[in-house]
């Protein structure tokens, strides 16, 4: 307690008054006036220290207690506290109590609800993208050659739509806690080349090289991170014409690290700060790009103890995606 700058101020303050009136004593009245005064200050000064010291530990008390409620693993029995200015306090941190407990209910409450709604919306639009599917299959055997270039070019759309909804319908889901995680241990080399397959032909089209360095395992779910880990290689894809993206992954004992880099000249420094936002757009991002991407990459990572950030180097951008395990 004697930490307490307050109480160390206090006493200083009490022994400098007890003392003034001890001599003033022993001035005015003789040495035992001035005893009985210094013994009289001494008590005094002890029986409030002692008042004070509990105080604050009641105020200490109230404190951890507050902490244990805004982390969810406590509650405020509110009669324990019924003295002092710790009563005071007493109105104002049940408030606070129940209106953070409110506001958390309804906040899952409302994730619930747009994950139950882009649940909805996204059964809702598969069934006539598919039926647009399949009718564009038929029309490109009655068409010309000129036209069959359209209906390619519709189906691409059709395809980016279906992207876009099951993409909106991952974040809903990550944002409301109810997207279902199977974790598994898998080789790096696995899992990497789970990502990459989707991207091989178009990187082959654009002449684009991928060179993957991989060693050691990694726990995760493969599915989700195979998603987060080819909307990095597509977002590297779509922001460089030729070039290479070089992947090196590697298990360690804190985590397993992967790390993503490319020759498309690095991102811009106004984009940087802001690249994992929903639905930004940075100044060099392709007309089709709708933001989501990356921020669907980050939730995916923070949702298996993870971490994804991204950083300029010499010649390009880099990504570098830490999966932290369990236990180290």
């Amino acid at each position: 307690m004697l930490r307490n700058p307050e109480l160390r101020r206090a006493l200083l303050l009490g022994g400098l008054v007890t003392l003034l009136a001890s001599a003033a004593a022993a001035l005015l009245s003789g040495w035992r006036a001035a005893c009985v005064t210094l013994a009289l200050g001494t008590v005094l000064l002890g029986l409030y220290t002692v008042e004070l010291c509990r105080r604050y530990r009641a105020m200490a008390r109230l404190a951890a207690d507050i902490d244990a409620v805004l982390h969810g693993s406590g509650d405020i029995h509110l009669a324990d506290y019924g003295e002092g200015e710790v009563s005071l306090l007493r109105s104002e941190v049940r408030k606070m109590t129940l209106r953070l407990r409110e506001q958390s209910a309804q906040l899952e409450k409302e994730k619930l609800q747009l994950a139950d709604a882009m649940a909805d919306i996204s059964h809702q639009m598969r069934t006539p993208l598919t039926a647009v599917n399949l009718l564009l299959t038929s029309l490109a055997g009655h068409v010309d050659e000129e036209s069959r270039g359209d209906v390619r070019a519709l189906r691409r759309q059709v395809a980016r739509m279906d992207w876009l909804v099951e993409s909106l319908l991952k974040l809903a889901k990550l944002d409301a806690g109810t997207a279902r995680f199977c974790p598994e241990t898998i080789p790096l080399s696995a899992l990497l080349a789970r990502a990459a397959e989707p991207f091989a032909i178009g990187m082959e089209l654009r002449g684009q090289q991928l060179q993957v360095e991989a060693s050691g395992n990694v726990r995760c779910d493969p599915a989700w991170t195979a998603e987060a880990l080819g909307n990095i290689l597509k977002n590297c894809s779509e922001h460089m014409q030729e070039g290479t993206i070089t992947v090196r992954a590697e298990e360690n004992a804190v985590a397993s690290v992967i790390v993503i880099r490319d020759t498309g000249g690095g991102i811009a420094p106004q984009d940087l700060p802001h690249l994992f936002e929903r639905y930004y757009k940075g100044e060099n991002a392709p007309e089709q790009s709708v933001g989501i991407g990356l921020a669907l990459s980050r939730s995916i990572a923070a949702a298996q103890n993870g971490t994804l950030t991204a950083a300029n180097v010499p010649g390009g951008a880099e990504f570098t995606m830490k999966l932290y395990k369990g236990i180290v």
